[in-house]
């Protein structure tokens, strides 16, 4: 069948390239009003001070919902920062912060928010850190000002998983939700494919070809060990976590055709979800926990359904267009990322679930893998340049537009890692 072919050549070439490799960002659309957020140059020990302001920043624009305003000199988390300039160069906030030594040799931050048109005090934040979490500990400010300045969580402290694939070679790889400090959990010459990040963060269930059959594992991040967690006859594949971290939904053959099955995490309890006569394939769990959304061909052509987790009768999702694939329901539940193909692009869309509208995101046309950011805001997703697969990302809205990408390599397969607390 031409769906089961697509779906088998799509596991087939996934993939990407060098542990030292960083993702590069790109800024290609930004949010029609930012709000203007002055970041002030840290005092203290001038050059983690210097550092740590320059990832602030670099976050908070890169989310394209501010505009950065320039504070004009370094403002301790202290001092009364300077309301009227401020004011007259168009800032509505401004923050300051101090870098210090603690007694137990470790770096100590201070950082103050103010609104500028209040002159008020938005919030305080400390945070101590080592050298090595200098970068963490800027995305950690960059989070307190967006959640202050936004009303809700900031990602930039979040990770991201992708497969990079260079020439023989693929490293299922993490690196920092800006692209940074990117670390290779798993390198391989036989393919790797679809990881799913656990609702903990601390593990990572994907498929591997190293069997030379595509087989789950689940990844422990911490400790570097894994074990398998499908491995039946025929192809395993798509795993996708349960939001309590105990179970994931996986595609098996092992009977047949691709059909939904769950597993244990550990790999125990296999038992099949839906059945039917065509193929059933990329699961994926509502954030409730009540229901599992799939790709089936059962209709004729791929549409996307969802089936309660206990068993029913399957619910068809999507009916405008011939070919609709890959759902991810947002954090929120409230609304489906997905793939539509029209006039041979395949494009990311984005349905409102309560009225069925839906928005087309990209102007690309070889678009796969979406993922949402855990607020819901971005969704990050691969595409493919010049012949050379990319990842990208754009708002719910449409709006904001990135391009990520690795010199020389393939890089595809992305996933959103759950917020850090």
């Amino acid at each position: 069948m031409k769906f089961q072919r697509l779906v088998l050549a799509c596991l087939a070439t996934l993939a990407l390239g060098s542990a030292q490799a960083q993702l590069t960002v790109e800024i290609t659309g930004a949010g029609a009003n930012r709000l203007p957020v002055a970041i002030a140059d840290f005092t203290g020990e001038r050059i983690v001070a210097q550092a740590l302001t320059s990832v602030v920043r670099a976050d908070l624009e890169r989310s394209g919902l501010f505009r950065m305003i320039d504070a004009g000199v370094p403002l301790a988390d202290s001092a009364t920062p300077p309301f009227a300039d401020l004011k007259a160069k168009g800032a509505d906030a401004i923050t300051g912060g101090t870098v210090g030594m603690a007694a137990d040799g470790r770096y100590e931050v201070r950082v103050r928010l103010s609104d500028v048109l209040k002159q008020a005090v938005i919030g305080n934040q400390a945070y101590a850190h080592t050298g090595s979490q200098l970068r963490a500990t800027g995305h950690r400010i960059a989070d307190f000002v967006y959640e202050k300045l936004t009303g809700e969580p900031g990602v930039f402290s979040t990770r991201i998983a992708y497969v990079v694939k260079s020439t023989g070679r693929y490293e299922l790889q993490i690196a920092d939700a800006d692209g940074g400090n990117a670390q290779a959990a798993l390198a391989s010459r036989e393919p790797i494919i679809s990881p799913a990040w656990s609702p903990d963060g601390g593990k990572l269930a994907y498929v591997s070809f190293e069997a030379k059959k595509p087989v789950v594992y689940v990844h422990d991040l911490a400790s570097g060990r894994r074990h398998v967690a499908a491995n039946f006859k025929g192809s395993n594949s798509a795993p996708t976590w349960s939001p309590d971290g105990k179970k994931l939904a996986v595609v098996l053959t092992k009977d047949g055709g691709s059909q939904l099955y769950m597993v244990n995490a550990d790999g125990s309890g296999v038992s099949r979800v839906a059945s039917s006569s065509g193929i059933d394939t990329e699961p994926r769990w509502s954030p409730d926990g009540q229901f599992i959304y799939f790709t089936s061909d059962r209709g004729g052509s791929p549409q996307i359904y969802r089936i309660p987790v206990t068993g029913g009768a399957a619910e068809r999702i999507t009916f405008e267009g011939s070919y609709n694939v890959t759902p991810r329901p947002s954090p929120d539940g409230k609304s489906l990322a997905f793939i539509a193909r029209s006039s041979g692009r395949f494009q990311l869309a984005l349905m409102d679930l309560a009225t069925k509208q839906t928005q087309v995101l990209t102007d690309s046309a070889k678009d796969e893998s979406p993922s949402f950011a855990p607020n819901g805001r971005m969704i990050l997703y691969a595409t493919e340049i010049g012949g050379r697969g990319v990842l990208a990302a754009v708002s719910s809205d449409g709006r904001v537009k990135q391009k990520l990408s690795v010199q020389a390599a393939d890089v595809r397969e992305p996933a959103w890692g759950p917020l850090v607390r």
